[in-house]
C-alpha cells in the first residue's frame, strides 16, 4: 500500500465565530455566527505547527486535514471564554 500524497493546504478559509449558548435542557449549543471572516494563507507555520491564516482582523492556525481551528485571535485578543471558531468554507489549494 503506497502512502497517500500530501495535499497542499487551501489558500483561504472562511472562519465563523460563535458564542456558547444553551438549549432548554442546558446542553451547550454554539448558536449562529456573530462574525465571519475570510482568512488568507500567510505562508508561515504557527506555534501549533499548522499553517497560519490572516484576514479581517482574525488570525488563525488551521489543520488542513481536519479543518480544525487550532489557534485563533480576533482583533489581537483571544476569543471570550466559551466562544468557538470553526471553518465554514474554503478556497482553492495553494
Amino acid at each position: 500500500m503506497s502512502p497517500q500524497p500530501i495535499r497542499p493546504a487551501p489558500s483561504r478559509y472562511t472562519v465563523a465565530l460563535k458564542p456558547r449558548v444553551a438549549d432548554e435542557e442546558s446542553h451547550p449549543d454554539h448558536g449562529s455566527p456573530l462574525r465571519t471572516a475570510t482568512v488568507e494563507a500567510t505562508g508561515e507555520v504557527g506555534v501549533s505547527g499548522f499553517p497560519r491564516y490572516e484576514g479581517e482582523g482574525v488570525q488563525a492556525e488551521i489543520d488542513p486535514e481536519t479543518q480544525a481551528v487550532e489557534k485563533v485571535t480576533v482583533d489581537g485578543d483571544a476569543l471570550p471564554y466559551g466562544w468557538m471558531a470553526e471553518v465554514t468554507g474554503q478556497g482553492p489549494s495553494a
